[in-house]
């Protein structure tokens, strides 16, 4: 995404007043000289609520043995809590600035966009990909919003032995769009584009492959010049190599057998190349509260967001299991490039030891950004989301967070 390159200062970094909005807080320069937010601690010591999610916080990382938990909770746009727990690496304190990867947040980044240009009548959601992607097989019946939506029908590389052997084996590969699509476009489809809903990311890869022809534009320019400098993201970037921006938040996983470091293992099959992001915890409860109040977004761009029409889709088939093939209902269901669960408006990395969530309840005008490290006995799973469903339980126990509904 953003191309700037330079590090972020955190010396230059002096307070955080907590009664700005969730993107100020003191500058720093970065070694181009390039103008930064610093993303720092709450000035104050918590009380109220911001205790209650420190205490959550402090609770979920010792449950789960996790290295860090970094996160940040704005209600109102007021600053709750904005802190750091735990170690990035041994001896080395986390925080608060510290840079992670942010996985499918990038989805709903390419998401806005997409339904920007609609909003400009630039395109529409039910043209068929064929327009600009002719050679991705059934591209006459797939259509924008069917990427959008994860309803084209197409496989999941993610989910497919080969593809996770060949991860597995070699961490450190770079994929590129068509290495990864070759894994779905050697399948069937699980079923007919448009009448079912799976989880894929393909779709992911296709859509931005779709945006740079749309806007002859490439993808990390976009979404540079349409949703990161819009919203003031100043610490989120998209990354062509490995690389994350220091201050590291270095991550750990014990996936390949034994507990190992993962932080340098190579993103580029995660999504489009061009939205393959890092980013502070700072942005991610900037983006949550951006994105789940439809910020960049027309009133009618925003509702198709919340629902493209996914919304009584789902269940499995005979050729889709119902680990993958889920009911989406008004409570629980995928929106375009985004999560709707109980009210709340929901992105959940997580891949290569590192976990994150950001999540906005409008009715509260709440945000949840959370970020985990793991220790080498924490569980499986989303362990970042499993704290920001306590914290949501504690803050609106009448909108609970249900928990994991895919990885991404």
């Amino acid at each position: 995404m953003t191309r700037t390159r330079a590090a972020l200062a955190l010396a230059a970094a002096t307070m955080i007043v907590s009664s700005l909005p969730a993107t100020a807080g003191a500058t720093a320069l970065t070694d181009a000289g390039h103008s930064r937010h610093a993303c720092v601690r709450s000035a104050q010591p918590p009380s109220g609520p911001g205790r209650t999610v420190l205490d959550i916080a402090r609770q979920g990382k010792e449950q789960n043995d996790l290295n860090s938990v970094t996160l940040k909770v704005t209600e109102g746009g007021q600053d709750l809590l904005t802190d750091a727990l735990g170690e990035s690496m041994t001896g080395v304190p986390a925080e608060p600035g510290m840079h992670f990867r942010s996985g499918s947040v990038g989805i709903a980044y390419m998401g806005t966009v997409l339904l920007q240009l609609v909003d400009e009548h630039v395109v529409g959601l039910d043209d068929p990909i064929s327009r600009w992607l002719p050679n991705v097989p059934h591209a006459d019946r797939i259509t924008l919003r069917m990427l959008g939506s994860s309803t084209s029908g197409l496989h999941d590389y993610v989910t497919d032995p080969d593809f996770l052997a060949e991860l597995t084996t070699h961490p450190f590969r770079q994929w590129t769009d068509a290495d990864v699509l070759a894994y779905p476009f050697s399948h069937s489809l699980w079923y007919d584009p448009g009448t079912n809903w799976s989880y894929s990311h393909a779709n992911f890869v296709l859509l931005g492959e779709a945006l740079e022809r749309i806007t002859g534009t490439p993808l990390d320019k976009l979404l540079e010049q349409r949703v990161m400098s819009p919203l003031g993201l100043h610490n989120t970037q998209n990354n062509f190599t490995p690389e994350i921006p220091s201050p590291v938040l270095h991550a750990f996983t014990s996936e390949r057998g034994t507990y190992e470091e993962s932080t340098f293992w190579n993103p580029s099959w995660t999504t489009a190349r061009g939205a393959v992001l890092t980013t502070d915890i700072c942005d991610l409860a900037r983006s949550a509260q951006a994105i789940g109040t439809g910020e960049l977004l027309s009133a009618a761009g925003f509702r198709t967001q919340l629902d493209p029409g996914t919304v009584g889709l789902g269940g499995p088939t005979d050729t889709c299991p119902d680990t993958v093939c889920r009911h989406n209902t008004e409570a629980l269901h995928y929106g375009f490039t985004v999560l709707v669960e109980n009210g709340w408006i929901i992105q959940n990395p997580s891949f290569s030891g590192y976990a994150a969530i950001q999540a906005y309840l409008p009715c509260k005008d709440l945000a949840i950004a959370v970020s985990t490290t793991k220790g080498p006995n924490s569980p499986d799973g989303n362990t970042a989301e499993v704290i920001a469903s306590q914290i949501a339980a504690a803050l609106a126990p009448g909108n609970p967070i249900p928990g994991p509904v895919t990885a991404s």
